[in-house]
C-alpha cells in the first residue's frame, strides 16, 4: 500500500462507546493476519465531540469532522433526514480526501464500523482499477455492473476520474432526493458519464471480502467480513463479537486442520427479518 493510501471509518458516540463497534472494529486489526501494520494507516473520522474523545484514547489518527451543528451522536434510523444528511456529508468528505492527493480504502457501512478486518486486502485489489467496491453478493464477474455494490467497504485512487466520479455521486443527490447513497451509486454506475471520465469500476468477490448477505466461505482466504444482512447495533455487536471468536478458534488449528475444521457460526442474531423489522435493506 502506498505512502499516500489510507485506511477510513467514521463513528459517532454510539459507536465509538466502550465495548462497542469501534473496539470490535480495532480489535479485528489486532489479531488479524498481517493486519496490525495497518492500523498505522487507519484514520477514524468522528462525527460528534464524544466520539472524538474516545478516538483519542484509543488510536493515534482521529479526525473530528465538522458537520455544521448538525447532531450525529446517536444512531440514526435508516432513511431518517439525520440519516441521509451524515451520508452525504461522507461522501463530501471522502471527495476533499481524493482531492488532496490521498487514495482510500473506505470500511465503514451506511451506519456503523461494521466490518472486520481478518487479513491484507491490498494483494487482491485490481492494480490498474480506479475504484473497487465490496458486493452484497457477487455474480462471478469483477467486471459487471450489475453486481449490487455495498458501500460498506471501497477503494478509491486519487486521480482526475474517481474526483470527477465523486462530484458526479454527490451532486446525484439532487436528481435523486429522498434515496440514500448507496441506492444513488447503484443506479449511476449505468450512467455514460462513467465511461464518458474514463472510470475503471472492479466488484470484489466476496471470497475475500464477505459479509452476512454473501459469507466467505473459506476462512484461508478472507480478508474482511461485514455484518450486511443486519440492522440494530445490539444484533451487530453480538454477532461480530462471535465472528472474532470464530477467527480465534481458526487461528489456533494447526496448518493441517484449518481448512476441515474452520467454519463460520454466524449470524445468530443478524438475518433478513432484523432488516425487516428495523425498516433497511441489505
Amino acid at each position: 500500500m502506498g505512502e499516500k493510501t489510507v485506511i477510513i471509518t467514521t463513528v459517532n458516540e454510539a459507536w465509538a462507546a466502550n465495548n462497542s463497534l469501534l473496539d470490535l472494529f480495532i480489535e479485528s486489526f489486532r489479531i488479524g493476519i498481517n493486519t496490525q501494520r495497518l492500523l498505522n494507516h487507519l484514520v477514524i473520522i468522528t462525527m460528534d465531540q464524544k466520539a472524538y474523545a474516545r478516538c483519542i484514547s484509543i488510536h493515534p489518527h482521529c479526525y473530528a469532522l465538522k458537520t455544521r451543528n448538525k447532531n450525529f451522536s446517536k444512531a440514526a434510523f435508516f432513511m431518517t433526514p439525520d440519516y441521509m444528511e451524515m451520508m452525504w456529508t461522507r461522501i463530501h468528505f471522502l471527495l476533499s480526501v481524493l482531492k488532496m492527493g490521498y487514495s482510500f480504502v473506505f470500511t465503514a457501512q451506511n451506519r456503523d464500523t461494521d466490518i472486520m478486518w481478518f487479513r491484507d486486502p491490498f494483494p487482491h485489489f485490481f492494480p490498474n482499477a480506479d475504484f473497487q467496491i465490496a458486493c452484497d453478493r457477487f455474480n462471478g464477474n469483477s467486471k459487471d455492473i450489475n453486481n449490487w455494490p455495498n458501500g460498506g467497504f471501497m477503494y478509491a485512487k486519487s486521480n482526475n476520474r474517481t474526483i470527477k466520479f465523486y462530484q458526479f455521486w454527490y451532486s446525484s443527490r439532487l436528481k435523486y432526493p429522498g434515496i440514500n447513497d448507496q441506492d444513488i451509486l447503484n443506479m449511476i454506475k449505468h450512467d455514460p458519464l462513467i465511461n464518458k471520465i474514463g472510470l475503471t469500476m472492479r466488484f470484489l468477490d466476496t471470497a475475500y471480502i464477505g459479509g452476512f448477505c454473501e459469507r466467505s466461505k473459506d476462512l484461508n482466504l478472507v480478508c474482511a467480513m461485514h455484518a450486511n444482512c443486519c440492522a440494530g447495533l445490539g444484533n451487530k455487536i453480538h454477532d461480530l463479537g462471535i465472528m472474532l471468536d470464530d477467527w480465534r478458534r481458526y487461528k489456533s488449528f494447526t496448518a493441517n486442520n484449518k481448512s476441515k475444521s474452520s467454519s463460520w457460526t454466524v449470524p445468530q442474531k443478524c438475518s433478513l427479518k432484523t432488516l425487516h423489522k428495523h425498516g433497511s435493506r441489505p
